[in-house]
């Protein structure tokens, strides 16, 4: 389903930076998602340079583990599906509906997965950006997990829809995420999903840049010349990221290297700002 017997697995590893044993179990499960969270960076600059995001398989591969660059939620986990399901995890796809920007009713958009661990469906996303978990999130009502100085909950609600909440660790209000229904998907509805993300004017990815980064204790988002940080203890910094710092700034911060041809693109179409 997500051709991962076509996959360069050792290419993969490498790229993420995992060297341990490899078993269809929840240890092995938690470990890739950690280290390709760790080093693949959320990133859109495609779409920001007018270039087509191509989901098949060889052109993920080409851009995120030979490339060096990073991608967005449909990049993101199509190459962490092919990578589990060429390790021996059953591995399903859903959409959600992210919740994070206010109370306007947004399409389904978001692609996640689903894995199934010794009969149990765990929840696997390494592509929602700064907000997103770390590590694998058990699929039942009710279930919470601490990641780091992040705890994620999943809720119920009515038709059997499932939401992913997040809260600073030590803290009482839940902040939604998304919400997904059961209903499985496959590459091909990926292909859709992106497509609009990809392309359409109301689009949180079209005209702008975004870069993200989740960890454990500090989290990162660029959004056009905006510079936010998560840190420990719950304060958070936002800084204006200046014309000249930019690229510098995304590999420094994001580990995103562009050639000289997409850095000098990218500076002169990004809004400069007061």
């Amino acid at each position: 389903m997500w051709s991962g017997e076509r996959l360069d697995l050792a290419g993969y590893l490498e790229r993420i930076g995992h060297d341990g044993e490899l078993r269809p179990d929840l240890a092995t499960l938690r470990t890739v998602q950690r280290a390709h969270i760790a080093a693949v960076p959320f990133e859109n600059l495609d779409v920001l340079l007018g270039r087509p995001v191509e989901l098949d398989l060889a052109s993920i591969e080409g851009k995120l583990v030979r490339g060096g660059r990073g991608g967005y939620c449909y990049e993101q986990n199509s190459l962490l599906a092919a990578a589990l399901e060429r390790i021996g995890f059953e591995v399903a796809g859903r959409g959600a509906r992210n919740r994070t920007r206010g109370d306007a009713l947004l399409p389904v958009t978001h692609a996640v997965l689903v894995v199934t661990v010794d009969g149990e469906p765990w929840l696997v996303d390494a592509g929602f950006g700064a907000n997103g978990p770390t590590e694998p999130v058990p699929l039942r009502p009710g279930a919470e997990v601490t990641q780091g100085e992040w705890d994620f909950g999943v809720a119920e609600e009515d038709e059997g829809v499932l939401v992913l909440r997040t809260r600073r660790t030590g803290t009482e209000q839940w902040r939604d995420l998304y919400a997904f229904a059961a209903q499985r998907l496959y590459p091909v509805d990926f292909v859709l999903m992106n497509h609009w993300s990809s392309t359409h004017p109301s689009s949180f990815f079209t005209g702008r840049l975004v870069a993200m980064r989740p960890g454990s204790s500090r989290r990162l988002a660029l959004v056009d010349r905006e510079l936010v940080r998560w840190l420990p203890g719950g304060s958070e910094e936002r800084s204006a990221v200046a014309p000249g710092e930019l690229i510098a700034l995304l590999d420094r911060e994001f580990g995103i290297r562009l050639s000289d041809r997409d850095a000098a693109e990218l500076v002169r179409i990004l809004p400069a700002g007061d």
